[in-house]
Formats: C-alpha cells, sequence, structure tokens
C-alpha cells in the first residue's frame, strides 16, 4: 500500500491443513518479530524515499545477492553509465539487487551486515504488513520530532490511510538520507 511495486497476494488454504505445514506455520510463529523489534530493524531506512525503501525490502529478500552485489561493486568501482549497465545486465541477481547498485552506500550498508539484511528480508517475508506498519510508526515519530520535512531533496505527504509518503522532489534524482536513527525519531520508547 505505502510502496509502489510492492505486492501482497493471498492464498487460500484448504479447509484441511497438512501436518507439516501446521509444524511449518508453528515455527513461522516463533520467528515472527515484535514491533519493538521490526521497529528497531527499520529504523535505518524508514526515512529513505519510497522508491529506495521499496527496493531495499525486496532486495533484503536476497542476503547472498546483495553479498555477490557488493563484492562485485567494490572490484568495478571504475565502471559508470552504460558501461555499468551493460555489466549489470550480465548478472542474474534479482531486479531489486541490480537497482541497488546505483546507490552504493546503500548496497554497501546491506553487504556489510549480512545479518540485519537477512533478518529485514525474513521480516518483510514473514511480515510485510507489520514491517510497513513499523515503518510508518517511525516516520509518524519523525514528524513530531520534527526531523522529517520536505526540503529539496524530499517531498513529505500523506495518502488518504494517513501514510506518511517520502517522495524524490525531483523524480530524475534519488537521494540517500544521512541520519542517526538515535536522534531523528526522538525517545525510543522500547527499554531494550
Amino acid at each position: 500500500q505505502l510502496l509502489a511495486g510492492l505486492l501482497v497476494t493471498a492464498l487460500s488454504l484448504p479447509a484441511v491443513v497438512p501436518v507439516s505445514y501446521a509444524q511449518g506455520n508453528s515455527q513461522t510463529q516463533a520467528n515472527k518479530q515484535s514491533q519493538a523489534q521490526l521497529e528497531a530493524l527499520v529504523a535505518p531506512i524508514a526515512l529513505y524515499p519510497d522508491p529506495l525503501v521499496s527496493q531495499i525490502l525486496m532486495a533484503s529478500t536476497y542476503p547472498l545477492e546483495v553479498s555477490e552485489a557488493t563484492n562485485w561493486l567494490r572490484n568495478n568501482s571504475n565502471l559508470k553509465g552504460d558501461a555499468l549497465n551493460k555489466a549489470l545486465q550480465q548478472q542474474n541477481w534479482d531486479a531489486s539487487v541490480k537497482s541497488l547498485v546505483s546507490f552504493p552506500p546503500v548496497l554497501e550498508m546491506m553487504g556489510s551486515q549480512l545479518t540485519w539484511t537477512q533478518n529485514l528480508g525474513n521480516a518483510y517475508k514473514l511480515q510485510p504488513a507489520d514491517t510497513m506498519k513499523a515503518v510508518q510508526v517511525l516516520r509518524k515519530r519523525a514528524v513530531q520530532a520534527g526531523t522529517l520535512k520536505s526540503n529539496q531533496q524530499i517531498t513529505i505527504s500523506t495518502d488518504p490511510n494517513s501514510n506518511i509518503l517520502i517522495s524524490p522532489a525531483n523524480t530524475q534524482v534519488v537521494y540517500v538520507p544521512s541520519y542517526n536513527p538515535a536522534v531523528v525519531y526522538g525517545a525510543w520508547p522500547y527499554p531494550e
């Protein structure tokens, strides 16, 4: 809902649930993150423009490819423009991972913190709505703290459901904000 391009598919389950599924489902329940954990996971990216958050969340579900892309970018940092695009086409990574090559600081953050990347991807796969809710909670805190405002790089707006949207001010350029999560959200409400 918040980010263009993110789709959640509803599946119809049969009336009789096989035992193997039931066991897997209970394991899935045990792996679910609390609201506090989800907010901590998304805190470093929640204030990024929506198109970038979308790509990060999708790419985080491919942590091995993120690692490969990070190493590849380090080894091919001299490639620019068409040469970079041509070289990227030869890689078999997910499109979301390829898109992050255009944002070296983001790819480096994800590639150097693979545990965080994998945890983010797992949370997004298992709890997409809860993950997006955590993004919204943090954005609302940042607005209340006065640290999230429209400027020359981003435009802040709300949709009919009161979700805070962050869009690039110039649709041709997506800026990667730099911020300290411990500061921009105000006082952290969770003791742990």
